[in-house]
């Protein structure tokens, strides 16, 4: 962790790093893939058992595609460029988990596909993570 990460309630992002993250995760909300935007619609509102999801919402120096805050869960959607990114996202998940976040990845032809089988897993997580509350 360097200066511009300070554990802050260990997964914070500080506010310089999030002025330069936040007009990003704006144009990724506004262009969200096919994917995301199904995902999405199944997340908001509350729609998951009273759980409320954020989406391309800062952790750290990542952006992640959806956050739950009351089980700290992040749920990320892959496309193809994840294909050749799978180092990084190793990192990227590493990072998350030692902040104490539970890591869920689909792929966009998943969600797309197979939306009952990412909403099975998600409610897993969900009941999981509000036992160890």
């Amino acid at each position: 962790m360097n200066e511009e990460e300070p554990r802050l309630k260990g997964w914070s992002t500080p506010p310089g790093l999030w002025l330069r993250l936040k007009p990003e995760a704006r144009r990724m909300r506004q262009r969200p893939t096919v994917a995301e935007s199904i995902l999405w619609e199944s997340l908001r509102n509350r729609k998951p058992d009273g759980f409320r999801f954020r989406r391309q919402h800062a952790v750290g120096r990542f952006i992640v595609d959806f956050y739950c805050s009351e089980i700290k869960l992040v749920v990320e959607v892959d496309g193809q460029i994840h294909k050749g990114r799978r180092d990084e996202d190793e990192a990227r998940d590493k990072f998350l988990a030692e902040r104490g976040l539970t890591v869920l990845r689909f792929s966009n032809d998943v969600v797309e596909s197979a939306l009952d089988e990412v909403w099975s897993e998600i409610k897993e997580a969900l009941m999981v993570g509000a036992d160890d509350k």
